[in-house]
């Protein structure tokens, strides 16, 4: 039996938002265990992260975005568990960079000669660490003097998505490489990917949740696969606004702004004929596509056709106005219950909130922790696998 892979993600506050949560969920979808560690914190302490945007000024915006919960411990680490590294970027790596312990990780890790992945300003800390000299790297842009004066040969991020691999080193310029980048560590680690030559489509709208439109699109990309985004009235490079959707305590979700999300296709004259199947985001889109009837029929082929359909968290009012559910066991966020009921369906409920269920070609999760069961589910039933 093939061994599974372990991989280390280098955590800090104010990281990038994207940066940490993609690579660690989709990760997870293809069967890697994945540890989350930050000096100074332990399991279950979370950090802050940051949303870096691109809205046309002569630099990115931040804004604050999800808080992420740690799965491990700093110093209980043993690098000798792990198969491979991930150092996010955001503004986490200028103070992790200063930081012996982290500095002193990251030495060991690339004298085992084990696979890193860093992003963005992620290569701070590779600068610090010493680990770029005589190495090809990219990284965002106003990090290149920092990489030059430690030696590296550094390569310019023409676009946003740059990623450049020399030998284990696998560096990115920013988030929107994500897809070549997750995929070229799965392949470090040792992954194959088959089965991934689908087309799939994700139904958009403003105000979708954040994670829930970015990490299975990037996560379904990395696998392979052509993704094509679309949201009623717009079209591709058009933008939908997104809501971070956070538990921090009270009686329900809070909401502040996401990143904006570029579309990729035109809505009008789409057809599901073209599809493997489709992907519905949750968020607060969902109460107002579940008016347009050009939404709920597009809904209504992909079912009847008995192609995969993956709804999660409010994602499932849709469903329920597209008559759907009558028959079907589904879970959802918990404030849905009552529209999946009123839709004939049998809730199930998500006990705990990561729980997804399969029923036939539906795929439904109650909320984006749930994400690497919802696209490990999507993948098995498109016949999509990852071995090591």
């Amino acid at each position: 039996m093939a061994k599974s892979r372990s991989v280390l993600i280098l955590c800090g506050d104010y990281m990038e938002d994207y940066e940490v949560m993609v690579p660690f969920q989709a990760l997870q979808a293809f069967g890697v265990s994945v540890h989350t560690v930050c000096p100074g914190k332990k399991a279950g302490d979370s950090c802050p992260t940051a949303v870096h945007d691109f809205c046309g000024h002569q630099t990115y915006s931040e804004s604050r975005g999800h808080n992420f919960t740690l799965n491990a411990t700093f110093d209980e680490v043993d690098l000798s568990k792990y198969d491979g590294l991930v150092i996010p970027g955001g503004r986490a790596p200028e103070y992790l960079a200063l930081t012996p312990s982290v500095v002193e990780l990251v030495k060991e890790f690339s004298s085992s000669g084990k696979p890193i992945a860093s992003i963005c300003h992620g290569q701070l800390i590779l600068a610090a660490a010493d680990t770029v000299n005589g190495q090809k790297c990219t990284a965002y842009a106003t990090v290149g003097p920092a990489l030059i004066a430690a030696g590296a040969k550094w390569v310019e991020p023409v676009t946003p998505d740059v990623c450049v691999v020399d030998g284990s080193l696998i560096t990115a310029a920013t988030y929107g490489g994500h897809p070549e980048f997750i995929q070229l560590f799965v392949k470090a680690l040792g992954g194959q990917i088959t089965g991934a030559n689908k087309r799939i489509l994700f139904l958009c709208g403003d105000y979708m949740e954040d994670y829930e439109i970015k990490v299975p699109f990037q996560s379904l990309q990395a696998l392979g696969c052509q993704v094509d985004a679309v949201c009623p009235e717009k079209k591709a490079g058009d933008r939908c606004p997104t809501a971070i959707h956070d538990f921090e305590g009270d009686q329900t979700y809070s909401e502040k702004p996401g990143h904006t999300f570029a579309l990729t296709s035109n809505f009008d004259g789409l057809g599901s004929s073209s599809y493997d199947a489709l992907v519905i985001p949750g968020g607060r889109a969902p109460e107002y596509l579940a008016l347009n009837e050009h939404v709920l029929n597009i809904v209504k082929d992909f079912m009847n056709s008995e192609k995969p359909v993956a709804s999660i968290c409010h994602g499932q009012q849709i469903l329920a106005a597209a008559g759907v559910l009558k028959g079907r066991k589904c879970t959802a966020y918990p404030a849905v219950k009552l529209n999946v009921v009123l839709g004939g369906g049998t809730w199930l409920e998500p006990d705990p909130i990561h729980r997804c269920f399969t029923d036939g070609n539906l795929v439904t999760g109650a909320a984006w922790p749930g994400h690497p069961e919802f696209v490990s589910q999507l993948m098995a039933l498109l016949g999509i696998k990852v071995s090591f």
